[in-house]
């Protein structure tokens, strides 16, 4: 499977994660048609660099844009200040419990530059999905 996302939202996703470092940002992205349009910044609930929620007001408004603008939810956003693009035990064992099969974009910042990579995280199951930025 490969997903193509714009330049333009990559970014934005990395300046998210600088804004809101040491802790770790969250956020979703929204599309039309599977094509990926708008990135909308959350709130982290937990206010933490080892972990995250989506603020629950900030995911009722954002699902609410979402309507608004005719698009679905294409993956569910957050950064790691200090490990790698890659899911962390926390992150499978969330997954597994509430998102499972959901698409999930992980922005890292242990270079210093953001390096956005995106991920499936099933029952059981992690699977790399090739992310091409336009």
């Amino acid at each position: 499977m490969q997903v193509k996302i714009p330049r333009k939202l990559i970014d934005e996703i990395g300046a998210h994660a600088l804004d809101d470092a040491p802790n770790e940002c969250c956020g979703q992205i929204g599309a039309v048609e599977g094509q990926p349009t708008s990135v909308y910044r959350a709130r982290n609930a937990f206010e933490s660099p080892m972990r995250f929620d989506i603020h629950g007001e900030d995911l009722i408004r954002i699902h609410r844009e979402m309507d608004e603008r005719g698009e679905e939810l294409l993956a569910s956003y957050h950064s790691h200040p200090h490990s790698e693009a890659r899911p962390s035990e926390t992150d499978i064992n969330i997954a597994r419990t509430t998102l499972a099969g959901e698409l999930w974009v992980i922005c890292s910042l242990q270079t210093g530059d953001p390096v956005v990579r995106m991920w499936r995280i099933g029952a059981g199951s992690v699977e790399e999905i090739e992310l091409v930025v336009e």
